[in-house]
């Protein structure tokens, strides 16, 4: 058992630089426990639709969802005219992201898809750095980015059972993880002008038909075969995640900064692995364990509060 002393200690390591409630902390845990299994669940409903099929119908369902809270909470649908050119920035980045997303998820694995996307923080850092005011690069941080980055390098150079195009769908994941980030800072920049769930809603509707028209178009089959686990999949990205997951996470940063929210997102990785591991039967190769403790270790050390010396 800790000491009082060394618990108080012990917590003062622990607390990120934005200070949360126990409510937001356990939230945002939660969340962070959703968002990494979702390489798993496109996984699984990819074995069911087209890359770009299951993007559309995923945010066609997000968007009904998040409008049918709308209507029923009485939110205002409306918004300013001055606002529609960021919303369709929004829904621009947003599109580009999801569909080199979806295709790099098509070619790798759900774990692999999960590690890669936990550069979102240090790629954010550094665009915050330029982007935001207030956001600085220290030494700490620099070396929890070294270990992230170090660790994806692995993820990139495994082969071991493999396929492959594995290797081609992790660059284009990485590309999208990317674009994820430049959505995150754009919209930390205009959220303060909007209501969270409209760079939901709006973005969703947006991008859906694009995604279908994408799936016509680029998906050899649109529809390859359904059953209740492809089906549980779809849902799980869209009501779960894309919808409820992305209205929460929205109103936190609207709150919190872009990249104090993430000081609990260690926590996605070590859940998509698992998932990845449990769900699909993926391998646990010596690349993948190691990947998953560099970037974890480097997430921790990203985001922690040392504690002041005498």
């Amino acid at each position: 058992m800790l000491s009082r002393k060394n618990r108080k200690s012990f917590k003062s390591i622990m607390t990120p630089r934005s200070e949360f409630s126990s409510g937001t902390t356990a939230s945002i845990i939660v969340l962070c426990i959703i968002f990494g299994g979702n390489p798993v669940a496109i996984k699984l409903s990819l074995a069911g639709f087209g890359p770009f099929t299951n993007a559309g119908i995923r945010f066609a369902i997000a968007a009904a969802v998040v409008f049918l809270w709308a209507v029923f909470t009485r939110q205002p649908l409306k918004i300013k005219k001055n606002l529609w050119v960021s919303t369709f920035a929004v829904g621009m980045i947003l599109t580009t992201q999801m569909s080199l997303f979806y295709f790099g998820m098509s070619k790798t694995n759900a774990s692999h898809g999960v590690l890669i996307a936990n550069l979102l923080p240090f790629i954010v850092l550094v665009l915050s750095h330029f982007f935001i005011p207030g956001e600085n690069i220290t030494p700490q941080k620099i070396i929890g980015m070294l270990m992230g980055f170090f660790g994806v390098f692995l993820i990139l150079t495994d082969k071991e059972g493999l396929s492959s195009g594995c290797q081609t769908g992790d660059l284009i994941v990485l590309a999208a993880v990317f674009m994820w980030a430049c959505r995150i800072i754009f919209t930390k920049r205009v959220i303060q002008d909007f209501e969270p769930f409209h760079l939901v809603i709006y973005p969703f509707i947006f991008a859906a038909p694009i995604f279908l028209a994408g799936g016509i178009f680029l998906d050899p089959n649109m529809i390859i075969r359904l059953d209740r686990t492809i089906l549980g999949a779809l849902l799980y990205q869209s009501v779960v995640i894309a919808s409820l997951g992305f209205v929460a996470w929205n109103t936190l940063l609207k709150k919190h900064g872009a990249s104090s929210l993430h000081s609990f997102i260690f926590v996605m990785p070590i859940a998509g692995v698992c998932f990845g591991w449990l769900i699909l039967g993926e391998p646990l190769t010596v690349h993948l364990l190691s990947a998953l403790a560099l970037v974890t270790a480097g997430l921790l050390v990203f985001h922690l509060k040392l504690p002041a010396t005498a």
